[in-house]
């Protein structure tokens, strides 16, 4: 094999993680050329709609999928949150990286902290998730959807539209534009638990190649997987679409998981919540069991209603 194709969407944030991924297997495997084959997905062209609204987070990997099933790609690498739990026939998840910093970031142009937000005071996120954890701790707060690439977000924010906004750590990182924000502060996963994923990038391949799925394994870390595995299992077995507030986050330290998860109304309340902390050896099943013992307590029916009031103003359009 002397090349390989990366399928990646054309967002800032994809093409680093993209281009890393590429330079990991050149270095990893000299004598293989590595080239992007850059696509537009349908999530990165409507940018005016909440993601629920559209048909969820699988716009960011239907096209790239497509790409890979029509022999124009040989893996795609995805931001793992984007990834759905159902993965199409002839395609594989394989690996998963490293995970870094998982945290989400309150950025300000004005204010030092979410404590020090005044009251009614805006604050920019179209997360469901974000929302139902914001509203929970400071129901004062009026949030505002705010959509975008990074850059429009962030300058969404110096223009004055927000007070303040929220949005994950590690893009702004990789990108370098936490600098440019006066004021930021790293949310403790107790204080916002992260979606499925976050922070991890996912290497989906064709089946049926096995120099494939020996080069996509290479990078895979064996922690971030199992944690990983163990939040879209709870994903799964709950039903839980973005439609929908759900947190779920699994940590692994000194051979321990800790793994929260949270569900309820978008408007921060009916809520209910876990947090359960295993030795790592006994979690192969955690994510399934936790979600059980959820939907046994009535999870299902919370989650039902809490779609039907998400966006009771706005119509989802079908795509």
């Amino acid at each position: 094999m002397k090349k390989i194709t990366i399928a990646t969407r054309v967002s800032d944030l994809a093409l680093w993680q993209a281009y890393h991924i590429k330079e990991r297997i050149e270095t990893s495997y000299p004598g293989i050329e590595v080239v992007l084959n850059k696509i537009v997905s349908n999530g990165d062209k409507i940018l005016d709609k909440p993601l629920a609204l559209i048909g969820g987070k699988g716009h960011f990997t239907k096209e790239l999928e497509d790409a890979m099933l029509a022999g124009e790609a040989d893996i795609a690498v995805h931001s793992l949150k984007d990834v759905p739990t159902y993965i199409p026939e002839g395609l594989e998840l394989v690996a998963v990286t490293q995970r870094q910093d998982q945290s989400d970031v309150f950025l300000s142009h004005t204010y030092k902290s979410l404590e020090e937000l005044p009251q009614g005071a805006v604050v920019g996120t179209t997360s469901l998730r974000r929302r139902m954890q914001l509203l929970q701790q400071r129901p004062d707060l009026k949030v505002k959807d705010l959509r975008g690439n990074v850059n429009t977000r962030l300058r969404k924010l110096s223009e004055g539209q927000y007070d303040a906004i929220i949005l994950a750590w590690i893009g702004l990182n990789r990108l370098d534009l936490l600098k440019d924000i006066p004021f930021t502060q790293k949310l403790s996963l107790d204080m916002m638990i992260p979606p499925m994923g976050q922070a991890a990038l996912g290497i989906e391949i064709v089946q049926g190649n096995e120099k494939i799925r020996e080069i996509a394994q290479s990078l895979k870390d064996e922690d971030t997987y199992a944690c990983t595995e163990i939040e879209r299992q709870f994903i799964s077995k709950i039903g839980a679409g973005c439609s929908a507030p759900v947190a779920c986050n699994a940590v692994v330290n000194a051979g321990e998981v800790t793994f929260r998860v949270m569900l309820g109304f978008p408007d921060g309340t009916n809520i209910m919540q876990e947090k359960v902390i295993k030795p790592l050896s006994e979690c192969e099943n955690l994510g399934a069991q936790l979600a059980q013992k959820m939907i046994d307590a009535g999870a299902l029916t919370l989650l039902k209603d809490a779609q039907k009031i998400a966006f009771k103003d706005e119509m989802p359009q079908r795509l």
